[in-house]
């Protein structure tokens, strides 16, 4: 049997005779067996995650301060082997799951091979929870380009780089497509609408769920729609804008819920089909308007609780040129039009203040922001990346980075990126 060595009746005296394998392995370039390698590092990974068990068994009972969360942890609603199947053997299935979500996330997939238990286990909520309650979850960055078609290149913070690393290249259903809208909930990736020579704007929203590696079709959009705006709030999806509207659609927006697949469309006189960026800062939606009397750009703020627009202050409308994120409450701005400059925007001034400036042959622009932890990540073109902690920006606009020249060949600029964590 391909997986028999993951049994927990190893001997010891085996285990540790496997320590040095994954070295030999890995020097062959035989596929087999660099897969095989994989499996024996997670098989060390697994002795390991035996061993935390003397953390929480104490005098033969259960400790339930790890696992009493929301809840007992179980294994209920997933497919099983047989109709006594353990995740693992001669373990509760309430230790396995603690053990076995202490495997590192580039592990994932070779989980998913193990069992169908383990295959469901990793799709399931919990699963999902109690890496992120026993703060386990790692942050992946999603970026999205386009060369002959789209690719979704996946990317993970690599410590030994201080950067991003590749980890894998997913080829999404609607490759051959441009104006497309990304968005992310939770551990799941939304491509929305789009258009192509042959088509016009689309209506489709397809699905990636990053803890099954999978794709499936969600409920269409009410309008179809090309080259709009979106944001994720509060566990919904908001888009409006595009081309592709009718005249009974100037002035609608539509909200997705994931919990009922299903959307939700509004209209409002007030809203005009011009808006260029959202936003979701604080607990609300910022629009960014171009006029086009006079091409000049203004600000909005719609407040999801009361369904109401507002307008503010029109200086937080720079941002509609540059890509932006939204750390810790604090919104950032890579400005391209003059050089690139990182900027925040300051809620008590209601103004950009500039934290400095970037070379253009470091960021390669144009480029997209992603924050993950304390660190801006800046993706240019050929996935060039460079890194900004926080915590080291200086009051004197000095930057300290970290850069690393291009991760593929081709020259391409990122269209989106987002972030999941598992």
């Amino acid at each position: 049997m391909p997986f028999s060595f993951l049994s927990t009746t190893t001997p010891p005296t085996a285990l540790k005779s496997t320590a040095s394998t994954p070295a030999r392995l890995c020097s062959s370039s035989d596929p087999t067996l660099k897969h095989l390698s994989e499996f024996v590092g997670l098989l060390n990974l697994m002795t390991v995650s035996h061993n935390f068990c003397d953390d929480i068994y104490k005098d033969g009972q259960l400790m339930t301060s790890e696992i009493k969360h929301g809840g007992k942890l179980s294994c209920s609603g997933m497919d099983s082997d047989g109709p006594h199947t353990s995740l693992i053997h001669g373990l509760p299935d309430e230790i396995a799951i603690l053990c076995l979500a202490r495997v590192p996330r580039r592990y994932h997939n070779a989980l998913r091979c193990v069992s169908k238990r383990w295959r469901a286990l990793l799709s399931s909520e919990e699963w999902h929870s109690c890496r992120k309650r026993n703060n386990l979850d790692e942050p992946w960055v999603y970026v999205i380009c386009r060369s002959t078609g789209i690719k979704c290149y996946v990317l993970a913070p690599d410590p030994t780089t201080r950067s991003l690393k590749i980890m894998q290249v997913i080829e999404p259903p609607c490759s051959s497509r441009e104006g497309i809208s990304i968005e992310t909930l939770d551990k799941r990736l939304f491509l929305l609408g789009g258009c192509s020579w042959l088509k016009d704007a689309n209506d489709e929203v397809f699905c990636y769920d990053a803890s099954s590696n999978c794709w499936s079709s969600v409920a269409p959009m009410p309008t179809a729609r090309c080259y709009f705006v979106s944001a994720a709030l509060d566990k919904k999806l908001y888009i409006t804008g595009g081309l592709g509207l009718t005249d009974k659609s100037p002035n609608s927006w539509d909200i997705y819920d994931p919990v009922t697949n299903s959307w939700c469309v509004h209209k409002n006189p007030m809203l005009t089909p011009d808006i260029v960026k959202f936003v979701a800062l604080d607990g609300e939606l910022v629009t960014v308007h171009k006029a086009a009397w006079n091409r000049m750009y203004f600000a909005g703020i719609y407040d999801p609780l009361c369904r109401t627009w507002r307008g503010t202050e029109n200086e937080i409308a720079l941002c509609w040129s540059g890509s932006t994120v939204v750390m810790d409450g604090t919104l950032y701005m890579l400005e391209q039009s003059l050089g690139t400059k990182l900027m925040m925007w300051q809620k008590e001034t209601k103004e950009w203040i500039m934290l400095g400036r970037l070379s253009d042959k470091l960021t390669r622009p144009p480029c997209e922001l992603v924050g993950i932890g304390r660190k801006i990540y800046i993706i240019g073109r050929g996935l060039s990346i460079v890194t900004i902690d926080l915590d080291t920006v200086r009051a004197d606009g000095f930057l300290v980075s970290s850069s690393t020249g291009p991760l593929v060949e081709h020259d391409f600029p990122p269209e989106r990126c987002r972030v999941i964590s598992i």
